[in-house]
């Protein structure tokens, strides 16, 4: 980590785009004729191509989740679907000594960081733990309370730079975590002593149903940055290009020592936040439809397509390879799960309190002696 102090930013380096930032249009073509407050070029083509095989398996993941869900397999699932780009690109954009630091709605970006499909949903199955050693690829649990993964992430990005290491960290979060008391520590923290952090504020409209008019006046979330002394960027979140163009600006800023940032990418959840929630309650059908055409899939196909990128072998080889981790979800949450009533104990403490080891004992004679009246 590059540890040299660095120029203060002026109030026009710190303000976002007038614009969020997108380099592929609605049309799959790329978009000519636009300002932004930094040069953004488009990603190379090969890195295009692995977005979109990962977008593939995103979309498959969120539709194969939620027929468990409805297979009683799963508890609940909050889908991601129209919100894939964000997610891809979020894991693409990192190193593998970086860390990432999810939501409960960022499944498809955890298993896009190599995480074992079935670990990812043990959560969510309504396993009593997160289901994957945050250390084995740098993700942190997935977190359900709004906000208080931000912290976190702040006190790794601050430990890294304490060592000297080369570690940045991508903290996500909704819009509707903005409003949250914990959202103010961290990006006033990470600001105040220039960790190597990029928050990145997936803005889907609705804070479960609270619109963003009802959370927030400021022209956009990402103008939030300036008070913090920090840059704020804005991008489209449904163009996958322009996320890793954005993405990769912040993250490599924060590598070589410039300090944190904070990017709210613009897209939609086209489904209802969980499959416990009616989203027609508080949403029209015709604002969901309005959003179809912006489809962060369909868009980089077209433009894959029209420069002559993607081929019909590699379609189908793509929907193969989604369809694989799509069986292992199946048939990982398909299986029954062997359970052990001792381990309510067992992970508590490294060490047990008293309290605890009697508690267990006593548990341990009433199973005992169900087991020999049964």
């Amino acid at each position: 980590m590059n540890q040299l102090s660095t120029p203060a930013l002026t109030q026009e380096q710190m303000l976002p785009s007038q614009q969020p930032v997108r380099l592929i249009d609605e049309s799959g073509t790329a978009a000519v004729g636009r300002t932004y407050k930094e040069n953004y070029p488009l990603p190379a083509e090969q890195t295009l191509l692995r977005g979109y095989a990962q977008l593939v398996t995103g979309r498959r993941i969120n539709d194969q989740a939620s027929a468990l869900v409805r297979q009683g397999r799963m508890a609940v699932y909050p889908s991601s679907h129209g919100q894939e780009a964000c997610q891809v690109a979020a894991a693409m954009c990192l190193a593998d000594g970086d860390w990432l630091f999810p939501t409960y709605r960022d499944t498809v970006a955890v298993m896009a960081r190599g995480v074992d499909p079935v670990q990812v949903m043990e959560l969510l199955r309504g396993s009593w733990h997160s289901g994957y050693d945050p250390y084995e690829h740098n993700v942190a649990t997935q977190s359900t309370p709004l906000a208080t993964q931000l912290l976190h992430a702040v006190g790794v990005a601050h430990a890294a730079k304490l060592k000297g290491q080369d570690t940045v960290v991508v903290a996500l979060c909704g819009d509707g975590a903005s409003s949250e008391g914990d959202f103010h520590e961290a990006l006033n923290f990470a600001a105040v002593f220039h960790v190597p952090v990029v928050f990145f504020v997936q803005n889907n409209e609705y804070a479960i149903s609270v619109p963003l008019s009802q959370q927030s006046v400021a022209p956009s979330l990402a103008h939030k940055a300036i008070g913090y002394g920090m840059p704020g960027e804005r991008v489209d979140g449904n163009d996958l290009a322009a996320l890793l163009a954005v993405l990769g600006n912040a993250v490599q800023r924060a590598r070589s020592g410039g300090g944190p940032s904070l990017v709210e990418a613009h897209t939609y959840r086209m489904q209802s936040h969980t499959n416990a929630d009616d989203a027609s309650r508080y949403r029209t059908a015709d604002e969901v439809s309005a959003w179809e055409p912006r489809d962060p899939l369909l868009r980089l196909r077209t433009y894959l397509l029209g420069a002559n990128l993607l081929t019909e072998a590699d379609e189908g080889r793509i929907a193969a390879e989604a369809e694989s981790v799509a069986k292992v979800l199946r048939d990982g949450l398909n299986a029954d799960v062997s359970v052990d009533p001792q381990d309510l104990f067992r992970f508590v403490y490294s060490e047990p309190t008293p309290q605890l080891l009697e508690q267990a004992q006593l548990l341990g004679e009433e199973l005992s002696r169900e087991g020999a009246t049964s």
